[in-house]
């Protein structure tokens, strides 16, 4: 499979995310090099690859957290560190972020929690954000807990309410880190669903950080793998071709794992 990974031409209509030329860092310890790839307007994006190779840090990098050594993030045509501070804020307003242990706030009941984002970036009425909360409450199962507090859930529960927050503000994109982890496989696959069900009912971009194989091919159609030992990405696509095509071995081990 043929990696660009300079003069990339510019980035089709159906790109809603673009990576050019990233470079990953602390400091002189270089941790991924020369990465570019795109994803297109309703993907659900598999970012893949072994233990410690740089998923999560390539997502901070995408949602704003950490500044690449060198390279751009494009949002459709806006090039994220080369904007200034305002242009930023009204990105991120585009995207919905769930972190891997949820990030909920556990002082708070979920209405609460879900009418933060509300509260600091809209105008609307206290009803109004009532509203809006027990909808998406509604859209991830969880209607009618907009007074319960997180340790009062299941995991599945509150990786779910966590989801319901971060689509609080209507967002084009979604990120996900490990939204699987620590759950059970029936959990795991009822969140799964739901990922795809808001992905096909409401049009967003979906882009997931996982290791799981479960998940990658029952949600992912379209990939990219991080390989810790050349540090670069060394494969691309839908990860249920890769399965079968790809033919670099670290690849096919990672994506093949558990097969008899």
């Amino acid at each position: 499979m043929s990696l660009a990974k300079s003069d990339m031409p510019a980035a089709p209509d159906k790109a809603h995310i673009r990576v050019a030329d990233l470079t990953m860092a602390y400091g002189e310890f270089v941790i991924q090099h020369d990465l570019s790839f795109s994803v297109n307007r309703g993907d659900i994006f598999i970012i893949m690859g072994g233990s410690g190779c740089g998923k999560t840090t390539l997502l901070k990098h995408m949602i704003g957290l950490k500044r690449p050594a060198s390279g751009d993030v494009y949002f459709s045509q806006d090039n994220y560190w080369h904007s200034d501070l305002e242009i930023q804020q009204q990105i991120k307003q585009r995207f919905g972020v769930m972190f891997q242990a949820g990030a909920l706030w556990s002082s708070m009941t979920l209405a609460e929690n879900i009418a933060l984002p509300l509260n600091e970036y809209t105008q609307l009425s206290t009803t109004e954000i009532s509203d809006v909360v027990s909808y998406k409450l509604a859209l991830v199962g969880l209607a009618g807990h907009e007074d319960y507090y997180p340790a009062e859930l299941s995991g599945g529960m509150r990786k779910r309410a966590s989801l319901a927050r971060a689509m609080a503000l209507d967002p084009e994109i979604l990120f996900f880190d490990e939204p699987s982890a620590g759950l059970d496989p029936i959990s795991a696959r009822r969140l799964d669903d739901l990922i795809i069900e808001l992905r096909d009912s409401l049009g967003t971009t979906v882009v997931v950080v996982t290791h799981e194989l479960a998940s990658i091919y029952a949600i992912g159609n379209n990939s990219v793998f991080l390989d810790a030992d050349s540090k670069t990405m060394i494969a691309e696509g839908d990860p249920k071709i890769l399965r079968s095509e790809c033919r670099h071995p670290t690849v096919r081990a990672f994506l093949t794992r558990g097969e008899a």
